[in-house]
């Protein structure tokens, strides 16, 4: 170990960033101000997040009549897409091109 260590002269083998001997990362201001920055953030939204816009009581079933009409909207929807109802005759009606039984 101390031979490869004296050859390589403090180098970093492989790969600088990843692995067991990786090149140290300093903390730079930047990198400070970010983490500031997002922990403002983040206690900005805990705080938003802890006082709600309802109560529990009005919160609970408050958008029965808008979901109601989204369902009877899209149901509307999909039977104007079905297609019309048609009788066994009517799809079988290519078949009677010729009635020979009939005829005899």
């Amino acid at each position: 170990m101390f031979l490869t260590i004296a050859r390589l002269r403090n180098s970093i083998p492989g790969s600088q960033w990843i692995g067991k001997h990786r090149r140290p990362r300093f903390v730079t201001e930047v990198m400070k101000q970010g983490i500031i920055k997002r922990l403002e953030r983040e206690a900005e939204n805990e705080y938003w997040l802890s006082r709600p816009y309802m109560t529990k009581d009005q919160e609970y079933r408050h958008n029965v009549e808008r979901r109601n009409l989204y369902r009877k909207k899209t149901m509307d929807e999909k039977r104007a897409k079905f297609p019309e109802h048609k009788f066994a005759t009517e799809h079988l009606g290519h078949l009677n091109v010729t009635k020979k039984w009939t005829e005899a």
